[in-house]
């Protein structure tokens, strides 16, 4: 690869090799796509886009999952003949490696992209194992600390995978910094969005069966409840703007890890605590995990997310591509991502004051709002669809195999 930093041209309609193909389907890369599960969470999200739009005269797919939490999968064409589940039995189950290698070979897989920890080592050493010629690792966020035997395996493992791809230029520089890895091995594809099923609704409906007047403000975060995303942020804005839009409402959408992972229970509880310190329950409704978004969206008339670390963070993506306006922290890439962003709807993180602010800038002019959202649409539209997240990582992929000698 010539650049790092990705703007990757369309692959043209032809193998590997140059050569052209002589008809639909005929000798396609065999690409697995290995994750450590398919719960709710953006990297899953993107895998099951990715699957979905990758080329199918190009590229035939296997979505293999290391656990059988699988709830995105529905959202998979052709689960039954591309989906396997491969499931880890334990934390510590050494047998994973082969049992995905023997899958691997049975499917006669060509190139591996790995999303997630358990998936990233698991891939690099079952794909060296049965000889997978393409290996593609990922990095979905940033400015994190890893365990110790994390950062370890992942630099005593650094050169067994031919690219990283980051979803962030700011992931990029993270494990250049911090694993030693040369910027010419990380590409920079962000994430997209199915601008399709994500695009302007009416939330009227949803706000009446929410109880929520169709004139009140509403703001929304949605997140998942991990400490990273810092929501007592988002319920300290709300304490700010309820001085000025009393009527307005605050709505919250995501629910905690499974199992208390990363304490997210217990941080659930912490901010429902916080809520009700705040005195401000009457006016904040937490939704949990909806089936809606794009009626979420739509009962909106801002989002805002509160995080101290991304990558590229699908609901912002989202949000825009509904036309509904955002107001983020000023992490990873989100200048780059949010389109006038230099009018103050990039914020410090714990910037309450400033964030409170633009919020309410904002739902004080509703024709400014509008401007900002249709705006935000046609952005994420040209730069950030899902198909051109498919056609840039096909290129990654051609590119790797090409440079392996890959015949098809």
């Amino acid at each position: 690869m010539t650049s790092a930093t990705c703007t990757i041209a369309a692959p043209k309609a032809s193998l590997a090799d140059g050569s052209p193909r002589s008809e639909k389907g005929a000798d396609r890369v065999r690409v697995m796509l290995l994750i450590s599960s398919l719960e709710y969470g953006g990297a899953e999200r993107q895998v099951i886009e990715l699957a979905n739009q990758l080329d199918e005269d190009r590229f035939e797919v296997t979505v293999c999952s290391l656990s059988e939490e699988v709830p995105l999968a529905t959202a998979l064409r052709d689960r039954d003949t591309r989906l396997r589940i491969v499931p880890r039995r334990s934390r510590w189950d050494f047998g994973l490696v082969f049992r995905i290698a023997r899958l691997m070979r049975e499917r006669r897989i060509d190139l591996v992209h790995a999303f997630l920890f358990d998936a990233e080592i698991t891939a690099r050493l079952a794909a060296r194992w049965v000889g997978v010629r393409g290996i593609v690792a990922s990095e979905r966020n940033t400015n994190y600390r890893r365990p110790m035997w994390h950062w370890l395996l992942m630099r005593l493992t650094r050169s067994w995978f031919d690219v990283m791809v980051a979803n962030s230029q700011a992931g990029r520089a993270f494990n250049m910094r911090t694993l030693g890895i040369d910027g010419s091995r990380i590409p920079v594809i962000r994430n997209g969005v199915d601008v399709l099923k994500f695009r302007p609704v009416d939330g009227s409906t949803l706000r009446r069966r929410l109880g929520i007047s169709v004139k009140a403000p509403v703001v929304g975060m949605v997140a998942a409840f991990k400490r990273q995303k810092r929501h007592a942020d988002f319920f300290q804005v709300a304490q700010r703007v309820l001085e000025r839009f009393p009527e307005a409402w605050f709505v919250c959408v995501g629910e905690p890890l499974r199992d208390n992972l990363q304490g997210a229970e217990d941080y659930h509880q912490e901010m429902r605590e916080c809520v009700s310190k705040l005195q401000i329950g009457h006016r904040c409704l937490f939704l949990g995990h909806r089936g809606d978004m794009p009626e979420v969206y739509g009962l909106c008339d801002v989002t805002v997310l509160t995080s101290s670390r991304e990558g590229t963070p699908n609901v912002l993506l989202e949000s825009m591509a509904c036309s509904v306006p955002i107001v983020a922290t000023d992490v990873a890439d989100n200048q780059h991502l949010v389109p006038g962003s230099d009018d103050g709807s990039i914020v410090p993180v714990g910037d309450i004051a400033g964030m409170a602010e633009r919020v309410c800038h904002l739902l004080a002019d509703p024709r400014r709002r509008k401007e900002r959202g249709r705006a935000a649409r046609e952005w994420v539209m040209r730069e950030f669809s899902t198909a051109a997240l498919a056609r840039k990582t096909e290129a990654v992929y051609l590119d790797v195999l090409r440079r392996k000698g890959y015949a098809g």
